[in-house]
């Protein structure tokens, strides 16, 4: 059984990546996640300038969870710090990055990526921004072509599943993008039925199961048209069995966040350990899953 794969110029253990959220604001947690399985763990968002400290609030639903989390607090410089020893002890720590402008972004990968993190994940589709995000391929193009054109490190795009998908993919690609990190966040909004009142004051960033099969057919999609850079799928998975899907519809890489808000560590642990078993029960590689979905249809 070989369950190696391979993203952003990293040969990891195994598929299974924890994707960014406030369960790797920590270095110990960071660690400790390394620790319970996972091949490579991507930081919460760093931002030089996020702004005062908000209420940052989670709803846990049947399917998934709202979040109205936006990025870290973290000085930049200790995130850099925090960076350069876990490139000492050989952690593939990708670090996620976003801010007000190209420009700014830029000079933020530069910075992070020479205090020693191997690659970058541009957080820049994050829904729960104040007024929103409006997401245009001109946009993604903006962010992405600075980001490019000052760091050589290898770096992920994260975008958001829904309209204009495609033509947001190809701006990041055109721009220089080594990857594609699919999918952040999609709007959702809870309602109590007894009062109609709004759950969390409006719509912010809804996560997990319920959004699994709207990742999958837009993975299965862009391969499906061609699509041939590496890509990171992200949304709902909570067992081995979604690590296998994924790489089935196209993904190098299968993220996991939102089911570790329960039992974290032990759900990890589960989740890798269930991918390894399914894996070794079915016999192959993790290169011979990779898109066997798209050359079956």
């Amino acid at each position: 059984m070989n369950g190696t794969a391979r993203i952003l110029g990293l040969r990891l253990s195994s598929p299974v990546v924890v994707g960014s959220g406030l369960l790797t604001d920590q270095e110990r947690n960071i660690r400790r996640l390394f620790d319970d399985g996972a091949s490579a763990v991507v930081t919460k968002t760093i931002h030089p300038d996020p702004g005062p400290a908000g209420e940052e609030r989670l709803l846990r639903l049947p399917t998934g969870m709202l979040n109205s989390t936006t990025y870290s607090r973290r000085p930049v410089g200790d995130w850099c710090a925090m960076l350069r020893r876990f490139a000492d002890d050989g952690l593939p720590v990708i670090a996620s990055v976003h801010a007000e402008s190209p420009d700014e972004l830029a000079e933020l990968a530069d910075l992070v990526g020479r205090a020693g993190s191997p690659a970058l994940e541009l957080g820049i589709s994050c829904l729960n921004e104040e007024g929103g995000l409006d997401d245009t391929p001109e946009r993604v193009a903006a962010y992405t072509d600075a980001v490019r054109r000052r760091t050589p490190v290898p770096f992920s795009v994260k975008l958001a599943a829904g309209e204009r998908v495609r033509e947001r993919v190809e701006a990041a690609l055109a721009c220089g993008a080594d990857a594609i990190t699919l999918s952040d966040t999609v709007a959702g909004l809870a309602v109590d039925a007894d009062t109609g009142e709004v759950r969390l004051g409006g719509a912010f960033g809804y996560s997990g199961a319920g959004i699994k099969p709207l990742v999958l057919a837009e993975i299965f999609g862009l391969r499906r048209a061609g699509l041939t850079v590496p890509v990171m799928a992200s949304g709902g998975v909570e067992n081995g069995r979604d690590v296998a899907e994924y790489l089935s519809v196209g993904a190098d890489a299968v993220q996991v966040y939102t089911a570790l808000h329960r039992e974290m560590h032990a759900t990890l642990r589960a989740i890798r350990r269930g991918f390894d078993d399914w894996l070794g029960a079915h016999g192959g590689t993790v290169a011979d899953l990779v898109g066997r979905s798209v050359k079956r249809s």
